[in-house]
């Protein structure tokens, strides 16, 4: 029997913790491929719809990793990043989805070993949990629209499946 490898959604801020997976990539530190960083220009841009979004399109765990505290090139994305991240986590439970599948991060652009290690932790937990099972059942959830690629106007696929 194969082992679960978790499809996990990473919404990364531009400004450090993309740069700090870059510097994890450059500096050849190892940790486990299941992460599919999608970069952002502040984690305080990542609405709880697209959180919900990727599980709905099949994700096993979503991270959001942006600037510490203090530090947002924003000045507050982070202070959003963290309130949002709150109702996040109460939705999720309030659907069905185990809280624990979601977690937010805060990374500098010098932290390449503490993406490294926060990827790794967080992969180990989503494989212990296994697959998500649970779709949210409530149409406000439901994506307001279909994703379509800007550049060829194609539908975005089913992340797991492969299916549009």
């Amino acid at each position: 029997m194969s082992r679960f490898e978790p499809v996990i959604i990473g919404f990364l801020c531009n400004w450090c913790s993309y740069t700090g997976a870059d510097l994890a990539g450059v500096a050849r530190l190892q940790y486990p491929p299941n992460l599919r960083p999608i970069r952002v220009m502040c984690s305080g841009m990542v609405s709880p719809d697209l959180v919900m979004e990727a599980f709905l399109k099949g994700a096993d765990g979503v991270m959001v990793m942006g600037c510490h505290p203090g530090e947002c090139h924003y000045l507050e994305g982070n202070t959003k990043a963290a309130a949002r991240a709150r109702v996040i986590t109460l939705v999720l439970d309030d659907i069905g989805i185990n809280p624990d599948r979601f977690r937010l991060n805060w990374i500098s652009s010098a932290e390449a070993s503490v993406f490294a290690e926060l990827v790794t932790e967080f992969t180990i937990r989503i494989q212990k949990l296994g697959p998500q099972q649970t779709r949210p059942q409530n149409s406000d959830t439901e994506p307001k629209h279909e994703m379509q690629n800007p550049k060829s106007g194609e539908k975005q696929r089913d992340l797991k499946n492969n299916v549009t």
